[in-house]
């Protein structure tokens, strides 16, 4: 039997869309659906969920949950990731509550920033331990990646544990959607080219019928930038840049140094920029899980359409030889021309049963590259403290956020830092 592994399980309803996709693909049925979690409760939940959507769907694939994770690896063929390291209480807290005595304000703090920094750090090492298991239970496996900071632990993945992995995102295949509704655009036939890092990816081109449809694009966004709105920040950087990004605006503001200014607090309200927003929805999401629980763990009816999530697609097309175009973060390679080789870049990849093939782009726009480069450079020095376990290059990290370098001095980074490293404690035993 086939088998698909789910490596933080616990994640129930992303569990849902993801497993219950390869419940309702024709091509996956029959695979084992081997769920693990370190959290038990949830990992039970997983899979009494996944055990509803099967009983009504009458899907053929079998659910098992795990408690060695080496065991629910032996033998998988696609093996899928969502952890998070050190979960909202006490790690997210912490990555926003230091920074804060600083002076040092951010929105989601998951990919880029001192808080993106930290969560990779905290992430890396079980990251590589997966890796390990992974080389000697399912050594040709494809590992599928969905957990942030997306474009280092993708890079990771590929570089140091020997894993043939692709990280996947969502901003890529709502990036036309988001964008096309917001400006009351048709997006019926719209043919668009993506390409540049996880979360900084840029619409290259965009038409309908071979008509160049930026013009028309920049003309609506400069005349919703009157009122306040939620997509500012990237409305802004296409208009000074000119290019849309296919991130949000509340990651896009912590990413760049122009609009989170403790000397300029006006720009909050221009641009409409969520503080602690993350630790918003956490809450948040912490508080509706009861609810959701009996709606999903508790419901013997459960049902489950298809979602736009890449990984049964990816899986359909590998199983049957049909070829699909993905979105996905893969290593450099040349793909991307202006961008460092050694870089994780996000490109359009055709899949089919050879697998994940990434294609070529050439150079982006060179301010688009410029731009990707001031978080790549944050991106590989965090790598380089991972791997090397040398704490000065956690402070070069920081030092080239470019975030956090237009707010604090080097000294007052380099604090920061020691605090972090101190608060987090257990997550970075290896720095202490």
């Amino acid at each position: 039997m086939s088998k698909i592994t789910f490596i933080g399980a616990g994640s129930t309803v992303f569990a849902k869309n993801v497993l219950g996709d390869c419940m309702g693909t024709p091509a996956l049925q029959g695979f084992e659906l081997a769920l693990f979690d370190i959290d038990l409760q949830r990992l039970t939940d997983s899979e009494n969920m996944l055990n509803n959507i099967k009983s009504s769907s009458g899907s053929t694939c079998k659910v098992k949950a795990y408690t060695d994770r080496k065991e629910a690896l032996r033998g998988a063929k696609y093996v899928i990731n969502a952890i998070q390291v050190g979960g909202y209480d006490p790690c997210t807290i912490t990555d926003f509550e230091i920074p804060k005595k600083y002076g040092l304000r951010q929105t989601i703090a998951d990919t880029a920033g001192i808080g993106g920094i930290f969560r990779n750090l905290r992430t890396i090492p079980v990251m590589l331990d997966f890796a390990a298991d992974i080389q000697e239970v399912c050594p040709d496996a494809l590992f599928l990646n969905y957990t942030n900071p997306m474009a280092v632990l993708t890079n990771v993945m590929n570089t140091y544990g020997g894993v043939q992995t692709v990280g996947l995102c969502h901003s890529v295949q709502q990036c036309i959607p988001g964008l096309f509704e917001h400006l009351g655009l048709d997006q019926t036939g719209v043919q668009a080219k993506i390409a540049g890092i996880n979360h900084m990816a840029w619409l290259l081109e965009v038409s309908k019928d071979g008509e160049d449809l930026y013009p028309e694009i920049k003309r609506r966004a400069a005349a919703k930038q009157l009122e306040p709105h939620g997509d500012m920040v990237r409305y802004e950087m296409m208009l000074k840049f000119g290019y849309y990004i296919t991130e949000s605006s509340e990651h896009n503001a912590e990413y760049h140094p122009y609009f989170i200014k403790r000397n300029y607090p006006e720009l909050i309200e221009r641009f409409q920029i969520p503080l602690d927003e993350y630790p918003r929805r956490c809450v948040e999401q912490i508080g509706r899980w009861q609810q959701m629980r009996e709606e999903l763990v508790n419901n013997k009816e459960l049902q489950h359409e298809r979602s736009h999530e890449y990984a049964s697609y990816i899986m359909e097309a590998i199983e049957t030889n049909i070829p699909f175009k993905i979105g996905g973060n893969v290593m450099n390679t040349g793909l991307i021309t202006n961008l460092p080789r050694e870089a994780c870049v996000e490109v359009p990849c055709l899949v089919d049963s050879s697998g994940v093939t990434p294609t070529f782009v050439g150079d982006l726009p060179p301010q688009c590259a410029a731009l990707n480069r001031t978080n790549i450079n944050t991106q590989l020095l965090t790598i380089e403290a991972a791997i090397t376990r040398k704490r000065e290059h956690i402070y070069h990290a920081a030092m080239l956020d470019p975030h956090t370098a237009a707010e604090l001095s080097m000294d007052d980074i380099v604090n920061m830092c020691d605090e972090l490293i101190s608060a987090h404690g257990k997550w970075l035993p290896q720095y202490n």
